[in-house]
């Protein structure tokens, strides 16, 4: 039975536990009267005040919002990387509350890639070396796909560019690495922040056409924060963001103009969207 992310204006889930193990139609993820608040000396400073979203599987949702908005925060607060201070976060299943500090980090591994502004990547191996040492961190046992790289190589249109090092690579193609880096471990969940921030326009262009591709034809659920309405414009949902609160939300086109790429909505019927958050 498919949950509603409102039920009477109110947020309604059921109780997780991290022996759950959800069902596809189950959200993947969960925030629940979200809240996080700094201290600044003596002072209190709110960044995400009580937001409650879900996020199916497999779809692309944006959030936009200006600097301050609370965006990023919201980012490390869904990946796992902060604490809340009130609320909880529910991926695939699994409360983040109820999990050690190891539990959580072991999840993040397994079941999210991240990819962020700055690309992170290490700047004496190659792109190559980048993405196995990924994958090496990740814990997995089995040897990495060499043909699954293949194919995201395809995918990224970074195939012989794998073993320049960072400073031999465009922005565009550090970013398109960075991405794989994300992907090699086959992760259900991508979460993206301001991953064109750093890039001129042909080269965000790239990156986000690579985004959309990646969501539709790997399947991975994928959360990108943005500043740039434009940018979010691609996923096939916007949240947005003001005062560490979600405003207001609309469809969005879940796909890239010129792209070839087709929405999910468009294969495999609509995915709900709420008339509010």
């Amino acid at each position: 039975m498919r949950l509603p992310c409102l039920v009477n204006g109110a947020p309604s889930w059921p109780i997780y536990n991290k022996s759950v193990q959800p069902e596809k139609s189950l959200p993947i993820i969960v925030a629940d009267k979200l809240t996080k608040v700094y201290a600044a000396g003596r002072l209190q400073v709110t960044a995400v005040r009580e937001v409650s979203l879900a996020v199916e599987p497999g779809e692309f949702v944006a959030i936009v919002g200006p600097s301050g908005s609370g965006k990023s925060t919201l980012f490390y607060l869904l990946g796992g990387l902060t604490q809340a201070t009130s609320g909880r976060v529910v991926i695939d299943g699994v409360d983040f509350a109820t999990l050690s500090d190891g539990e959580r980090t072991r999840l993040r591994k397994h079941r999210i890639g991240f990819v962020f502004q700055k690309f992170n990547l290490l700047p004496t191996l190659t792109g190559l070396g980048n993405i196995e040492i990924a994958y090496a961190v990740s814990g997995r046992k089995e040897p990495m796909d060499r043909a699954y790289l293949d194919h995201l190589s395809d995918l990224l249109a970074i195939k012989g560019r794998l073993e320049h090092r960072p400073s031999e690579l465009s922005g565009g193609e550090q970013q398109r690495v960075a991405i794989a880096r994300a992907l090699i471990t086959r992760p259900a969940i991508v979460l993206a922040d301001e991953p064109t921030g750093n890039l001129d326009t042909k080269n965000s262009d790239a990156v986000l056409r690579m985004l959309v591709k990646s969501n539709q034809e790997l399947g991975q659920t994928t959360l990108m924060i943005t500043h740039n309405p434009e940018a979010a414009s691609v996923a096939s949902r916007i949240l947005y963001m003001r005062d560490g609160e979600i405003v207001r939300q609309e469809k969005g086109a879940g796909s890239f103009a010129g792209s070839g790429v087709q929405p999910v909505s468009a294969v495999a019927g609509t995915v709900p969207v709420p008339a509010t958050v």
